[in-house]
């Protein structure tokens, strides 16, 4: 469902590029971003967005990484409520996901937590790892880093942290019932960030991804065999 809120659309934006798109009645972010391949989360950083709701009937929203649009090279994109901390090129999320087999280097990651990995990254239908647990359970950062998002502003992953690293990567922890961190906070390896919950899944879960330069990839080959 919209949020009521009065955005007014950039009057600067070309409303007929293909890397904008105007909100129509009904739409919510997350359908948008399925349609043109990204992820949420993506959307609310190219269109500064404070959380997944803040969109309105009419709104024009940026749908394409920034460096796609030669059209608006040297304009902002689309602007709303909130600031962009923006994270760097954003890949296309459907279908561009890394293979399976595909090696990852730049990074080395402990698990975020204990638990049964209940699904694994395939490259395809799922992109990345579930692992079960019991509530309040510790969820800890699988790498140093900064974290770039902790809050539950997108529809689907409940209460999430987003953990920016070195070398373009990012790790995601969604579902957790409780946030330990605040946006803008430097976190250690192994350091707790948030308690396992069930929002927004219908147990108690935590969805894990790594992505780098906003593609998600196979995190199994820079874990630790269990």
């Amino acid at each position: 469902m919209l949020a009521a809120c009065a955005t007014t659309p950039n009057s600067n934006a070309p409303a007929n590029s293909a890397a904008y798109y105007r909100v129509k009645e009904g739409d919510t972010l997350l359908q948008i971003s399925r349609r043109y391949g990204q992820s949420t989360y993506d959307l609310i950083r190219w269109n500064k967005l404070t959380n997944a709701n803040e969109i309105s009937t009419g709104m024009l929203l940026r749908v394409q990484p920034p460096f796609h649009d030669a059209s608006t090279k040297g304009r902002e994109s689309p602007q709303s409520h909130g600031d962009n901390r923006g994270v760097s090129k954003p890949a296309p999320y459907v279908g561009s996901a890394a293979s399976a087999s595909a090696p990852v280097h730049g990074i080395t990651l402990i698990w975020p937590a204990r638990g049964k990995l209940l699904a694994s990254y395939n490259g395809s239908s799922s992109r990345g790892l579930v692992i079960s647990g019991d509530p309040g359970s510790p969820v800890v950062a699988a790498a140093g880093g900064t974290v770039a998002y902790a809050n539950s502003g997108l529809r689907g992953y409940g209460k999430m942290v987003i953990i920016r690293h070195e070398h373009d990567f990012l790790t995601i922890y969604a579902h957790n019932s409780k946030l330990l961190v605040k946006q803008g906070e430097r976190v250690k390896q192994g350091q707790r960030i948030a308690e396992m919950g069930n929002t927004d899944a219908r147990r108690v879960e935590l969805y894990f991804e790594l992505r780098h330069g906003g593609q998600p990839v196979n995190p199994m080959g820079v874990l630790p065999r269990r």
